[in-house]
């Protein structure tokens, strides 16, 4: 139950990632470029955070997978990532875009100077959590595409890249397998064709739910972007922890 019945082909490579953080940072920042000061203080999609927390998380998520390139602790404490985010939040839109496209070129110059033996390397990022380097693109990917649509400002989940969302699903399928605060054993089961399993290993939870919709349906409730529309299931579906 650890693979999806329907595997993905494999990751195409840090180096490919990192390609499409720059085109994704791009599509970003052009958004980005018409906000106006109004418009940056107002709501988003996410509770309690203004557009303005959004945009200074990004930036200040490119400086922590810096520090993680560099061997340093990706945050130094989660109540000083909280404070920096809070702080940067009220900028004016315009300083929000300079932050965010600066701390993005340092990131893509980072992620280039990397070599191969490099992105072999084990990393530390929150929490304890290990994982190889070159892992690092595709966190950075997610960001960018999960929190663009979050700053509800027209970038809808449906705007979402198609190679983007195979890859998330996968990410999200293996991410809340075995996690205990997911009691069923959730069969996904895409449209198009292809299952994954997630959730309790068969045969160790509570029961199975199959849940069917289309890749962007599923992955947009798999990270919390929806409440499950367009997909279909013979009972209510779960919530799901938080990310």
């Amino acid at each position: 139950m650890t693979q999806p019945a329907n595997p993905s082909p494999p990751a195409p490579g840090p180096a490919a990632d990192a390609a499409s953080v720059r085109d994704a940072t791009d599509r970003l920042l052009a958004a980005v470029a018409q906000l106006d000061d109004a418009t940056a203080v107002k709501p988003s999609l996410l509770p309690g955070w203004t557009r303005g927390h959004v945009l200074a998380h990004l930036a200040r998520n490119a400086d922590a997978l810096l520090n993680v390139l560099a061997a340093r602790p990706m945050y130094a404490s989660g109540d000083v990532r909280d404070a920096d985010i809070e702080r940067d939040a009220h900028r004016s839109a315009a300083d929000h875009y300079e932050d965010l496209r600066d701390t993005a070129l340092r990131l893509d110059g980072a992620f280039a100077a990397q070599s191969e033996a490099a992105w072999e390397r084990t990393v530390e990022m929150r929490n304890g959590v290990t994982d190889l380097a070159n892992s690092l693109p595709f966190r950075r990917w997610i960001e960018i595409e999960l929190h663009h649509v979050d700053l509800g400002i027209g970038y809808g989940l449906d705007d979402l890249p198609g190679a983007f969302i195979e890859r998330e699903l996968d990410n999200m399928a293996r991410r809340f397998l075995g996690h205990p605060g997911v009691p069923l054993t959730l069969v996904l089961r895409s449209e198009y064709g292809g299952t994954w399993y997630t959730g309790a290993p068969e045969g160790t939870g509570s029961g199975s739910l199959v849940v069917a919709g289309s890749p962007t349906a599923l992955v947009g409730w798999l990270t919390g972007r929806s409440t499950g529309s367009g997909l279909a299931a013979p009972e209510p579906l779960p919530v799901l922890p938080s990310l």
